[in-house]
């Protein structure tokens, strides 16, 4: 299949449903002006967090068997995800780029340049260039990367980079993850696949549930984006580049250096490296008082961005449909 031919599949079959849904979420207030905003992402976001997703990464995790490959693509991410981080902190921090922004500033667009919308908008890529069963790696890489990571050396950035609070404001890595049912719906497909005990019938029932989780997320894009206040800002700017195109350079750098030759996996990664800024880095900045406007703003860059630098590493050839 040519790149023509692939970039317009893309864009009908990824790129459409995507961008209605966000369009419908920014919209929505215009049609309905008595909706309470904050209200409705609230309950959304609930909806996804305590039902949706949960049913979805137990359907994956209890029909997925672990494989080499299969671990290739959080360990592939993540490094990338530290590596991009580091280029961060050395630009946010130690260069004379920007003086005038706040530490608040500086550790919101950090958190956001590192981690991407995996799932969300990675989960669609990955069934469009490798097929169904590839939504597994977006689950994988979420539960084994994305979120230790966020939980871990995130809130470090958050508390330590950025509001500067100290220990007292660090939650209870544990703790949160013992309030996280996401987790724990994981873990009991996981065990379940790994004990033999899988049960068609009910992976069926939690997958149709769950794939209301990216619809639902998307719209609830739509909403957090600040249109009205998208000006372009060098910073910003800066940090949606290295998100969206030196991330995923640096996992299709790495990946053969660990495993040659690439295979489907692999450029998997790639895939996932491609996606703009995770939404949790608005959540992050809430929580942690950090700047909550830079974080949304890079939310929203990094998103519109993403439909012309995806086009463009197809044709560095960096991945491609099989």
């Amino acid at each position: 299949m040519n790149y023509a031919t692939q970039l317009v599949d893309l864009m009908v079959q990824v790129m459409l449903p995507l961008s209605l849904l966000v369009c419908a979420g920014a919209l929505w207030t215009r049609f309905f002006p008595d909706t309470d905003v904050e209200q409705m992402r609230s309950s959304l976001n609930r909806l996804v967090m305590y039902l949706f997703y949960p049913c979805i990464l137990f359907a994956v995790a209890s029909s997925t068997p672990i494989s080499r490959d299969l671990l290739s693509v959080p360990l592939l991410v993540g490094i990338a995800s530290l590596i991009s981080g580091g280029f961060l902190y050395l630009m946010l921090y130690r260069l004379p780029l920007w003086p005038g922004l706040s530490d608040r500033t500086r550790a919101a667009l950090m958190l956001g340049g590192m981690f991407g919308n995996t799932f969300n908008i990675g989960a669609p890529l990955l069934v469009f260039f490798f097929g169904a069963e590839s939504i597994r790696y977006a689950v994988f890489n979420d539960m084994l990367m994305t979120m230790p990571l966020v939980w871990t050396l995130g809130v470090w950035i958050a508390t330590r980079l950025g509001s500067h609070d100290g220990d007292a404001a660090r939650p209870s890595v544990i703790g949160v993850v013992l309030t996280m049912p996401p987790i724990w719906a994981f873990l009991s497909g996981f065990t379940c696949q790994q004990l033999g005990l899988t049960y068609e019938p009910l992976v069926a029932a939690t997958r149709f549930i769950g794939q209301a989780t990216i619809p639902v997320i998307l719209f609830v894009l739509g909403m957090t984006i600040p249109w009205r206040n998208l000006v372009p800002r060098g910073e910003i700017l800066s940090v949606v580049g290295i998100k969206l195109l030196l991330t995923p350079f640096i996992v299709w750098l790495i990946a053969p250096l660990i495993y040659s030759p690439m295979g489907e996996a692999q450029y998997a990664a790639v895939v996932e490296g491609t996606t703009p800024a995770m939404m949790t880095a608005l959540l992050l900045a809430d929580r942690f008082k950090l700047d909550s406007g830079a974080a949304a703003l890079l939310i929203g860059w990094s998103t519109i961005l993403f439909w012309l630098t995806l086009p463009l590493i197809m044709a560095f050839g960096w991945i491609s449909r099989t």
